[in-house]
């Protein structure tokens, strides 16, 4: 890094090669729209029957859309645009619409990390217990456990509702890495949380621990530089950026995030939530007005969870670690605690199942007298909206909590303003967190069973992005959760039919018209 050179040209020159990197997508994207519509107006002007035939293509393209399992929302959004602009449609589709782009991302097929015997067995062991306990709730953990996400025990949880409280616990166990650590970030930010933590990582670095470091590079164009990325580099530490975005602008892969949030130390302690390694998020800066967060830190069995999810996505990038899975697993003692939980992730590989959106519907459709959600985006298919419609007129008592101040994504705010009349219409009560934006990411189902992550509810975290979350059942963790939603409603305003109708004219049209490309925003 540049030591002598003034903090205020570094930034302005970051900001320079981030908006040429931006532009450049940009531009690209433009193109070929632009070459779409132009090649739609030189057949229709030029070539008329050709541009019959290819109406009738897109017709039967759009039938086949329709044909295949996945999205109710997805297969619209396309089915109306091919059918409306058939060549512009189809040259669309072939870029951006097929299934083909997550499987063409450069990640390796790589099988889940092996269980040893007496885990799969403890699972199942804590599985039977749980379905004697809550049987609902036994079912989720077994629908979970199918696709590979084991059920632990004797695992401790700390939650924070407060993005300052989490960085110091993290930071201190950072410093405290025997073994090793991981850190696996949509957003990882230069600032003064980031000084912290390199501190802190490059001190264990050089004292022999192993340090791994996944980010997103979408989500860090403006907020890392190549001199820091160097400077990881230079401290030991092992890097890897996820998905980058010159290597696919032109197949509109930037679409695939890793929207993940793990931090991993010694396989001992592991962290997850809706925070990023961002100033924003610790309240160094202000963005959106109050930027209100929420995470966990789980400690025993369960941490080995996301161990081998952030193993996994290691090799999926094509890496390897120096040492066998087992060198990973914590060395000490595990707490004997009450409760399961287990943590699960979701990536766009294994579409058109997607474990999140399914737990989500099934935390629903369970809950009997209770549910809490906290999200900062909304935007589902029918049949989650009718589940939280049906529970609600069953007696449920549902509580939607949503930002008071929404963040840059404001058409994404349109949007879920669109759900909102036939929500309120069945009895669900929404809150909007009035002192600023509400970028926590979890569900409270009648006090026993909830689910923190880095998860919105959105056509993104269910289609497009890597997630992780982990489902907490019967633990203490679960009252410390509620007694932080409790404050949010607090320090929230009721959002009533009245407000809803009250919106302008021009803001219901385009709301609705944005909602019906909903996937792209």
């Amino acid at each position: 890094m540049h030591k002598n050179l003034p903090r205020t040209t570094e930034r302005t020159e970051r900001r320079i090669s981030a908006a040429t990197s931006i532009a450049m997508c940009a531009l690209t994207v433009i193109a070929q729209i632009a070459t779409t519509l132009f090649l739609t107006h030189f057949l229709l002007e030029k070539a008329t029957y050709v541009y019959s035939m290819l109406e009738l293509a897109g017709a039967i393209l759009a039938i086949r859309v329709y044909q295949r399992p996945g999205s109710p929302t997805y297969k619209l959004s396309w089915m109306c645009l091919l059918l409306a602009l058939p060549v512009s449609g189809m040259l669309l589709f072939c870029l951006w619409g097929g299934t083909h782009q997550a499987k063409s991302l450069s990640l390796r097929q790589v099988s889940p990390i092996p269980l040893r015997d007496g885990q799969r067995l403890a699972s199942e062991k804590n599985l039977a217990q749980l379905r004697r306990q809550s049987p609902a709730w036994g079912r989720l953990a077994a629908y979970l456990q199918k696709r590979g996400f084991i059920l632990y025990r004797d695992t401790c949880a700390k939650y924070f509702g407060d993005g300052a409280a989490f960085f110091e616990d993290l930071i201190t166990h950072l410093s405290r890495a025997e073994t090793y650590i991981f850190l696996e970030y949509y957003i990882l930010a230069e600032g003064q949380l980031w000084d912290r933590i390199f501190s802190v990582l490059r001190e264990r670095a050089a004292a022999g621990v192993e340090v791994y470091i996944i980010f997103d590079d979408f989500g860090n164009l403006t907020r890392l530089s190549d001199e820091t990325l160097q400077a990881i580099q230079n401290a030991g530490i092992e890097v890897e950026v996820f998905n980058p975005v010159h290597r696919y602008v032109n197949r509109i892969y930037f679409n695939y995030r890793d929207h993940r949030k793990i931090a991993v130390v010694d396989g001992q302690y592991a962290w997850t939530g809706g925070i990023n390694l961002a100033d924003e998020y610790a309240g160094l800066i202000i963005r959106f007005g109050h930027w209100k967060d929420s995470g966990v830190r789980i400690e025993g069995e369960g941490a080995w969870g996301f161990a081998t999810q952030f193993i996994q996505m290691w090799q999926m990038i094509g890496r390897s670690l120096p040492n066998e899975d087992d060198y990973y697993r914590s060395r000490h003692e595990m707490p004997a605690a009450s409760g399961f939980c287990q943590p699960f992730t979701d990536g766009p590989l294994n579409n058109p199942d997607n474990p999140i959106e399914e737990t989500y519907l099934q935390l629903i459709s369970s809950a009997q007298r209770m549910l809490y959600i906290t999200t900062p985006y909304y935007a589902v298919e029918e049949s989650m909206q009718k589940a939280l419609c049906i529970a609600a007129d069953a007696g449920v008592d549902v509580r939607l909590l949503i930002p008071g101040i929404p963040d840059h994504h404001k058409f994404t705010y349109m949007v879920a303003e669109t759900y909102w009349g036939e929500l309120l219409s069945h009895g669900v009560k929404i809150y909007k967190y009035t002192p600023g934006f509400l970028h926590a990411k979890s569900v409270l189902a009648d006090r026993e069973a909830a689910l923190i992550g880095s998860t919105n509810m959105d056509y993104r975290t269910f289609q497009l992005h890597y997630e992780c979350g982990v489902l907490l059942y019967h633990m203490p963790v679960v009252e410390e959760l509620l007694a932080d939603l409790d404050g949010i409603m607090e320090k929230s305003a009721l959002y009533t039919m009245e407000d809803w109708n009250r919106r302008g004219l021009f803001r219901k049209m385009f709301s609705s018209l944005f909602r019906l490309g909903a996937i792209w925003l």
